[in-house]
């Protein structure tokens, strides 16, 4: 890496190759990284080729990430790429026989990073370390491995353990918790009104077991017991009392996509209050052209601290384990088999 810290922004594109307009805004900005989305991807030697031009753009080895989770969150599909469940079938196992559910969230995360690894995608955003509540929406739902803390806390490490022996670095989410929301953050804004004790009975108590973790993102939610002003990822009080202070999460935190309905201003407003909030890199995912000006226009450079967090992550990717995927997943599957009711 150069001298000169690159912008606190990861943005996405608009289609399956760079635009020149997004080569020379890429170029010019230098943001930290990029992410992919469904849009992006067509092929495996087209999204290959897609990464190469990303990372060409700004002249070194940044990071790709993508949303890959199993289930209805997943940016690579059939016929292409296989499909993964959803984590709360690997809590299903879990909760009847914790070591292979244990077993099955490792070997989950560990399929995902084959798929990703084999097209230079060095980033994933899970697991996701949310706990439901009755009630609460379903934009959660399936992606949570269960209603209880502690085991989602320990298979969330274990699907993250698993992306990280093949070569990819996991980034949970979303942190202080999205399980009590009773709205989608895609389309307006959480309020949470929760007292302080519960939250950090059930919300917040797998992330600070997960606190060690390299890569945080930071939820579009209300936390009216903390900052009833503010959603976390443009609080300043809650990142720092909450997700540095109680849950002492230390490393690289990821804003939630800055274009989702529960933030209000323009993109370049909305990078400026997450990074003023506390995140250390804004999430642009929408391919907006315009937008990205704007964002760029508004961002900042990595602060020292905020590129020593991602050094110190980038330092935990190592080669991929050996490992033969077919034999990974007929183990997965015949542990799941075992789990259904």
């Amino acid at each position: 890496m150069s001298g000169k810290a690159p912008l606190a922004i990861a943005f996405g594109c608009a289609g399956t190759s760079l635009t020149p307009g997004e080569r020379a805004l890429f170029r010019e900005a230098d943001p930290l990284g990029f992410i992919l989305f469904r849009r992006n991807v067509d092929s495996p030697d087209q999204v290959r080729r897609l990464v190469a031009e990303m990372r060409d753009s700004v002249g070194r080895d940044a990071p790709v990430l993508i949303d890959q989770e199993g289930g209805r969150v997943a940016r690579l599909r059939p016929p292409h790429w296989p499909a993964l469940p959803a984590a709360r079938a690997c809590g299903v196992v879990a909760e009847r026989d914790p070591i292979r559910g244990t077993r099955a969230s490792w070997l989950h995360g560990r399929l995902l990073a084959h798929m990703l690894a084999d097209l230079g995608i060095d980033v994933d955003c899970a697991p996701v370390a949310d706990v439901p509540v009755p009630g609460a929406h379903d934009v959660i739902g399936d992606r949570a491995f269960a209603g209880e803390p502690g085991l989602v806390a320990t298979l969330a490490r274990a699907q993250a353990e698993g992306l990280m022996a093949g070569g990819v670095l996991p980034v949970m989410k979303h942190i202080p918790g999205h399980g009590r929301a009773h709205v989608d953050s895609h389309k307006e804004l959480p309020v949470v009104h929760a007292d302080r004790i519960d939250l950090e009975r059930q919300d917040f108590a797998p992330f600070r077991d997960l606190a060690d973790l390299p890569l945080g993102m930071v939820a579009h939610v209300v936390y009216t017991e903390v900052d009833p002003h503010r959603p976390a990822s443009t609080s300043n009080t809650v990142i720092s009392e909450v997700v540095r202070g109680w849950i002492g999460f230390r490393g690289l935190l990821f804003s939630d996509d800055i274009g989702m309905q529960a933030l209000s201003g323009t993109a370049g407003q909305r990078a400026a209050a997450v990074l003023a909030g506390g995140c250390d890199v804004a999430l642009h995912c929408g391919g907006d052209f315009a937008e990205m000006q704007d964002v760029a226009a508004n961002g900042r450079a990595l602060t020292p601290e905020s590129l020593a967090r991602w050094q110190a992550a980038k330092a935990l990717v190592r080669a991929p384990e050996p490992a033969d995927a077919q034999e990974l997943r007929a183990e997965l599957d015949a542990i799941l088999a075992g789990g259904v009711a």
